[in-house]
């Protein structure tokens, strides 16, 4: 689809038509879902409620508490409130918060996605102990939903009919602009919520020089429903089992994230895989290895020949161990291990903690010896 002479889409190309559903009933109205998403709180900025997209969300949840807030950012009791560590997994089962984004600004990445695109969320549903995302937020990390979405997507193809047809292959892709549209959240579990998510992959299916990205933890069976026509690629985020019951809370379990590869494959979708957190513990080796053999023995050929994989290391911060403390102790027995780690500035001026410069360099070496040797069709695309 070309431009249009001013550099946009075609208006009516912004929010796209969708493939029609597949008859059934959707996965987000099943008990399963709600065991993971419980609405009972709603915050909402005047503007997000009143919003075409706001109002489907608080009509999904009618017996949910409306609460108006002049922001999404901050909230009195929710955010900043440090009782709220010993909540949770309740906090985030039982709240959404909704608002309109208004930073839309698309980020130069390079890693796994040329772009980092302004997300329709902030914050997730699941509980993974390692997550960066609640650091900022202040003792609450629950889904915050944006429904601007069609300001969002607009924006992203704005851009997209900037750049024009990527001149050269990268690491993130050969011939389309890659753009991440889940970094402050998890896409899978946003479309338990409304149809951001399959808005944003409706809308990449339409522009040829683009592609989505988003990783995730949890299989949303709905997503097979869409039309992604290759436009969109879903990286299943791994680790060993016994690593993820502990550390993965509420996610969906490994086995089922590897067994679902096929089936997204086959609807359309780019299958590639996050091996992130690699958490460094006693028989660590050992048990990368077991799920390296795991995938060679389950996944489909066709998945193979088009998989590729990123590895990253554990970060962690020392914000995130006290909140955890509160909630999770055990988990960080595994993620806190000072005898190992040493301070380390990130790319967005946070100060965290990362294993120290010579055992995380060997323990990357050791781990993609291992892929090389159990699953050497996996290709990595990059390792920090």
């Amino acid at each position: 689809m070309a431009p249009e002479p001013d550099g946009l889409f075609p208006l009516d190309d912004v929010l796209p038509p969708r493939k029609a559903a597949a008859g059934g009933a959707s996965f987000r109205d099943s008990p399963a879902a709600a065991r993971l998403l419980d609405v009972r709180t709603v915050y909402a900025e005047p503007a997000a409620a009143a919003s075409p997209r706001g109002r489907e969300i608080l009509a999904r949840f009618p017996a949910a508490e409306v609460v108006e807030v002049p922001s999404h950012w901050r909230i009195p009791g929710l955010h900043g409130n440090e009782g709220n560590a010993a909540r949770w997994v309740r906090v985030k089962t039982r709240t959404l918060v909704l608002g309109v984004k208004k930073t839309l600004t698309v980020r130069p990445n390079g890693r796994s996605a040329d772009w980092i695109a302004p997300g329709a969320s902030n914050g997730c549903a699941m509980a993974c102990a390692y997550c960066y995302v609640p650091r900022r937020k202040g003792y609450a990390n629950p889904v915050t939903t944006f429904t601007n979405i069609d300001r969002i997507v607009g924006r992203i193809a704005r851009h997209v009919a900037e750049q024009g047809r990527k001149p050269e292959p990268n690491q993130c892709d050969p011939l389309a602009w890659v753009y991440d549209v889940g970094e402050n959240g998890d896409c899978s579990v946003d479309a338990l919520i409304c149809d951001n998510t399959a808005d944003l992959v409706s809308a990449f299916g339409r522009w040829p020089t683009a592609k989505a990205s988003f990783a995730t933890k949890f299989v949303n069976p709905d997503l097979l429903r869409l039309d992604p026509r290759g436009r969109t690629r879903v990286r299943f985020s791994l680790m060993p089992p016994e690593d993820s019951r502990l550390l993965d809370v509420r996610t969906s379990p490994v086995a089922e994230r590897i067994a679902a590869a096929g089936d997204f494959l086959e609807a359309g979708y780019e299958v590639h895989f996050n091996l992130s957190p690699v958490v460094v513990r006693p028989g660590w080796q050992d048990a990368w290895g077991e799920l390296f053999r795991h995938l060679d023995d389950v996944l489909p050929a066709a998945v193979k020949a088009q998989a590729a994989a990123e590895v990253i290391m554990l970060t962690h911060n020392a914000g995130l161990h006290e909140v955890n403390l509160g909630w999770h102790p055990r988990a960080e027995e595994l993620l806190w291990r000072p005898a190992l780690q040493e301070p380390k500035r990130s790319q967005n001026g946070d100060l965290n903690v990362r294993y120290r410069a010579a055992e995380k360099a060997a323990s990357v070496r050791r781990l993609l010896a291992l892929a090389a040797e159990h699953a050497p069709w996996l290709r990595v695309r990059y390792a920090f």
